[in-house]
């Protein structure tokens, strides 16, 4: 019975859902977190009496047919990237992006990483590092003596000395933004890798066109929902029950096949 492979396919379809809003869920708290949604697509058709054919030798012609799906699959799991929350910390080295962007980070082997997470710290040398160390891009050093940090809209990252009336600008913050947000590959540890769906990482300062803005002292939240989240687990778990009631009914009908004397 094609009704018991069909319903199998729909309880690994809601399988996987379950597990991508799970991660939602579980992520509800990382700082820059960017939800994702399983996407689903029919399979292949098996055709019993294909449409349009003839039905007889006077050309009448068959104007539906019967095709019978055979259950269903996974298109991609999409990341949605609409902007999270701004929340209030006030830690000078506490950066978000209001808008488009992603900050660059060294990685440990020289590649180039993307992060939404703005929660910097500086390392024994005085750069501006992620909570990993790795070193944001281009590299940026605190003077030791400052007083205070200050980073304005634009990036700029400025310090103050003890006794000097003007501000220093140490270094200037710049933003990347992809054609295809989505295609970015995500490598956990809040870090996002360039792809060939991506496209070319387009590096500019912040305020430009195009480009987000910074704000010093808020950090971007997690843009997952918590109660859609929940609203979409349920339907997924009716879904799979659904499916398995299927496999159960199916099963029963072969039985009172065998039955049969």
């Amino acid at each position: 019975m094609r009704s018991l492979s069909i319903a199998f396919t729909g309880m690994l379809a809601q399988q996987l859902n379950v597990e991508v809003i799970s991660n939602n869920i579980a992520n509800v708290n990382t700082t820059g977190f960017k939800r994702q949604r399983a996407e689903f697509q029919d399979l292949l058709y098996q055709n019993l009496r294909r449409v349009g054919s003839n039905s007889s030798d006077a050309g009448t012609v068959v104007p539906s047919g019967i095709q019978i799906g055979v259950g269903v699959k996974t298109a991609s799991v999409y990341r949605i990237t609409e902007q999270g929350d701004l929340t209030v910390t006030e830690n000078a080295l506490d950066i978000s992006i209001q808008g488009k962007g992603y900050f660059r980070v060294e990685l440990p082997d020289g590649q180039t990483g993307y992060t939404r997470s703005g929660s910097f710290q500086l390392s024994a040398d005085g750069e501006i590092v992620t909570a990993d160390g790795y070193r944001l891009l281009p590299g940026i050093v605190i003077d030791p003596q400052a007083v205070s940090v200050t980073v304005n809209a634009s990036g700029e990252v400025m310090t103050k000395l003890d006794g000097q009336v003007d501000p220093v600008i140490a270094g200037q913050i710049d933003l990347a933004t992809f054609a295809n947000e989505p295609g970015l590959e995500a490598m956990g540890d809040n870090i996002y890798m360039e792809t060939t769906a991506s496209g070319a990482a387009n590096v500019a300062t912040p305020g430009t066109e195009g480009f987000g803005t910074i704000r010093q002292g808020f950090l971007e939240t997690s843009n997952v929902n918590v109660v859609a989240e929940l609203t979409n687990l349920i339907t997924a778990q009716r879904a799979y029950e659904m499916n398995s009631k299927v496999i159960q009914t199916s099963d029963q009908m072969l039985q009172t096949l065998t039955q049969l004397r």
